[in-house]
């Protein structure tokens, strides 16, 4: 598969991650109307938000900067293989 290099592909996928999500939430609310359920929505959103930045930013900005993602799995790869920093 090859990467994605065309902006307007990226904004489409980006709308229809969105889209997915609004989708998603809104299906979960109107199940079951709760304001514990819309808590929990809010808490699990922003806590995959804070990985996924964790995943990606973090960890290739400022714990190893010669190390590149390619996605999910590659960070995930990444996080088992490593090696403890000598000190």
């Amino acid at each position: 598969m090859r990467d994605l290099s065309s902006h307007r592909w990226m904004w489409i996928k980006a709308a229809l991650f969105l889209v997915i999500g609004v989708v998603s939430c809104a299906l979960i609310v109107v199940e079951n109307p709760s304001l514990r359920v819309v808590a929990l929505l809010v808490l699990t959103i922003w806590a995959f938000c804070r990985a996924y930045y964790f995943a990606f930013y973090v960890i290739e900005k400022y714990i190893d900067p010669a190390y590149r993602f390619s996605g999910i799995i590659s960070a995930l790869r990444y996080l088992i293989t490593r090696r403890p920093p000598p000190g």
